[in-house]
């Protein structure tokens, strides 16, 4: 198998468990968090709806900076119900489908940077970020999950069964 296709079989199941956590958001809790500390729940579940669109980016710019100079900088469009979270995931994942298909192995060994002012934060293949940026995803949605727990709201089997989901998937 090639990289190509390894990476986007990776992403179509990572989707389908986002989605399956994304079902579960309650409603009017965006603002919720566990602590003072924590990322509110809205801006949590909008990141692991829309993290599929960083791999389109990572497959169709050279570098991205996530705090220009200029001042310029990606506004997250606020969701509110769990329909809404889940078209975000559709349509981020839908890019980064048509994304692959337009892309090749030899593309995917090319570098890509991720840039804050300027200055190169994180630089290696875009295969190796991608891969991080999956990683990513599943990180923020277990932090969900931990978050719907919380709030009362059922936890999806994700990798596994959960004590609200009996099924192994």
């Amino acid at each position: 198998m090639n990289i190509k296709d390894f990476l986007l079989a990776e992403v179509n199941r990572e989707v389908e468990r986002s989605r399956r956590a994304l079902e579960q958001v309650p409603e009017g809790k965006s603002d919720w968090k566990p602590h003072e500390k924590s990322m509110a729940f809205g801006y949590l579940a909008n990141m692991v709806a829309t993290i599929p669109m960083w791999v389109t980016m990572q497959l169709t710019m050279d570098e991205l900076d996530i705090a220009p100079k200029d001042g310029g900088k990606f506004e997250m469009k606020p969701l509110n119900t769990s329909a809404e979270y889940v078209e975000a995931l559709d349509k981020a994942a839908a890019g980064a489908r048509e994304a692959f298909e337009k892309t090749s192995d030899e593309h995917l060994n090319t570098n890509w940077q991720l840039k804050a002012g300027g200055n190169v934060v994180a630089e290696a293949t875009r295969h190796e970020m991608i891969q991080d940026s999956l990683l990513h995803l599943a990180h923020h949605r277990g932090q969900m999950t931990v978050y719907l727990r919380l709030m009362g709201a059922k936890v999806p089997a994700i990798y596994g069964p959960s004590a609200d989901d009996k099924e192994f998937r």
